[in-house]
Parts: C-alpha cells; sequence; structure tokens
C-alpha cells in the first residue's frame, strides 16, 4: 500500500523536505531498504560525477557483457528496483513515488498497479512502471534492462530484461503497458519537470 511505501502520521511533518522523508521509505515493511537503496544511490552519483564504479560490481559486469557485448558499465544507469505484487492501494500520496525516486529508484516491476493514480505518479517521478509475469524476485537480484530508451523512442510496449541472480542469468519479459506519448515524453526526460523546461 501507499501508507507501506510511505507511512503517514509521523512523516507530516517532513512533506516539504523529501531528503528527509525519504528516509521513511518502506520503514514499516522493510526497515533495511534506505540503507541499501541509498548505497546504490551512491555508486550511479560516483558513476554520474566521476564515471567510477566500485570494485565490488566487477563480478556482475560478466554476466552484463554476455547479454550485450558491447556493454559499459560507466555509461550504463544504475538504480533500486521495488517488486510486489501489486503496489499502490491506498491514498493518492505522490511521495509514495517520490520518496522512492529521491532515494535512486529508477523502476517498480510488479504483477498488476492497483491504481492508476500510483502509476501516474511513478511516471511523473521519471521511474518506469513495468508488468511482470514472473514473480521470483528475490532480495539482491540484479536487473539489467538494455535498450529503455530506443523502446521509448520507439513506442515499443515491451522490453527483454534480464535477472541476474547467483551467476545464473534468466530473461525476463517485461511490458510498460499502456504508455501515452506524453508519458513516455515524461520518462525519456527523467521525470515530469525537466518535460516541462523542455
Amino acid at each position: 500500500t501507499t501508507d507501506e511505501l510511505i507511512p503517514s502520521g509521523e512523516t507530516s511533518s517532513y512533506r516539504s523536505n523529501p531528503e528527509k522523508l525519504s528516509q521513511f521509505t518502506l520503514s514499516r515493511k522493510d526497515p533495511g531498504y534506505v540503507k541499501r537503496v541509498k548505497e546504490v544511490g551512491e555508486i550511479e552519483k560516483e558513476r554520474r560525477e566521476e564515471g567510477n564504479l566500485p570494485a565490488s560490481l566487477n563480478n556482475l559486469y560478466p554476466f552484463i557483457a554476455s547479454i550485450k557485448p558491447n556493454f559499459s558499465p560507466v555509461e550504463t544507469v544504475h538504480g533500486s528496483v521495488i517488486f510486489a505484487k501489486k503496489p499502490g492501494d491506498g491514498s493518492a500520496r505522490e511521495q509514495a513515488a517520490s520518496c522512492q525516486r529521491v532515494l535512486g529508484g529508477r523502476a517498480n516491476l510488479a504483477l498488476a498497479y492497483a491504481t492508476k493514480r500510483y502509476r501516474s505518479n511513478l511516471i511523473n517521478w521519471g521511474m518506469l512502471p513495468l508488468i511482470t509475469d514472473n514473480a521470483d524476485y528475490q532480495l539482491g537480484d540484479y536487473v539489467f534492462i538494455p535498450g529503455i530508451k530506443e523502446a521509448l523512442k520507439q513506442g515499443d510496449k515491451t522490453l527483454t530484461g534480464y535477472r541476474i541472480r547467483c551467476g545464473v542469468v534468466t530473461p525476463l519479459a517485461l511490458s510498460l503497458g499502456s504508455l501515452t506519448k506524453d508519458e513516455r515524453d515524461i520518462l525519456l526526460a527523467g521525470c515530469l519537470i525537466n518535460a516541462y523546461n523542455r
């Protein structure tokens, strides 16, 4: 639910401070979530600003290179992903999506989305609302999705992703659902604010 994604009550005083509010993301459901995704966010920041990546990811890249031979780690966006069977039920608060993005979230994987509003909030914050028919995801799985920009530009409805777990690569059929041209433009721009500034 949106209340599990970002609790109400004690967090209300932080509504005007996205950074502080984001520290409560999934705090009732998964207390270790914020620490883990902040580490991923730091990896992406270092990649974007310095072109550096930690040695701890070196064992991952050969698997990705087997999927995409011309793969370049420093040219690939790194981010966190949440999997839930049907996320977004509950109130329409946009912080359920914005807090994920503040922490470096890039996508949600779901069997379905509980509400159009939550899905729209993901898009407005620049996160992919992916649909999968595979519920076999575990904490610590890596998901590599090549060709996202091209798919959005071309109007493709499906993507092929790859789950990497313990050295085993599994192809994934991922759907973008029915995205309007405006929604695609928002995702390509990075978020709704960026799209308005273009």
